[in-house]
Order: C-alpha cells, then structure tokens, then sequence
C-alpha cells in the first residue's frame, strides 16, 4: 500500500486506542468477560452517552488501521470475519446486561445505538 495509506492505517489506529482510553476512564468495569460485578452502575456519560459499546465500536477502526498500516489485505480479510463473531457477543452481552444490570434497559431506550451511532 502507499504511504499515504499507511499513515491512514495508523491514524485509525490512534483512533481506536483512544476511544478504548476514554472507555476505560469512563468505566472501570469494562473487562473482557461477560459478567455483572456486585457494585456494578450504568455508565451513561463520555463514549457511552454515544453508544452502548464504545469499546468495539472502538475496537474496529483500531483492528483496520493496524491492517491497513502494515499493508496487509489478509489482516482486513480476517476483519471482515471478525465482525459476526463480534456481533454475536455484542447480542449475548446485551442479553445479560439486561438480565443482570439494574437499569440496562432504561439506558438502552435513551442510548439506542449499540456500535455504530444511527446504524446499529
């Protein structure tokens, strides 16, 4: 790829890890299980006031840029079979968020955007 490319690559990838940044600041209760802690709040302020899983919605560009600056068209490949799988978790996090959290389904009708602000 050109360079112009991947100086695009890596400033998707900056994208990426500061809106994982700003999830982490926002929530410490981000983690990579699906579970509920004890103490656990609705967090609906910073990424989440904008969708309800910023840290994916994050995620991807991070994922794409790494690709795109390596200039690898496999890395994008196995991107593009990333996303079901993600979606898949996205839909069984939800499942338990709203079994488990106080509040998730209040925050769900205010916040309707789960990845990708008015597309999904």
């Amino acid at each position: 790829m050109p360079g112009v490319v991947a100086l695009l690559g890596e400033l998707l990838m900056l994208l990426g890890w500061s809106g994982i940044w700003f999830v982490f600041r926002a929530n410490s209760f981000a983690a990579a299980t699906i579970q509920v802690a004890r103490d656990q709040r609705i967090i609906s302020t910073g990424p989440y006031a904008i969708v309800r899983q910023p840290m994916y919605a994050a995620a991807l560009p991070m994922l794409a840029g790494i690709s795109i600056a390596l200039g690898s068209w496999w890395g994008l490949a196995a991107l593009a079979g990333i996303v079901p799988a993600l979606t898949w978790r996205i839909v069984n996090e939800e499942q338990v968020l709203l079994r488990d959290l106080p509040g998730y389904a209040n925050y769900r009708r205010k916040v309707h955007s789960r990845l990708i602000p008015g597309v999904w």
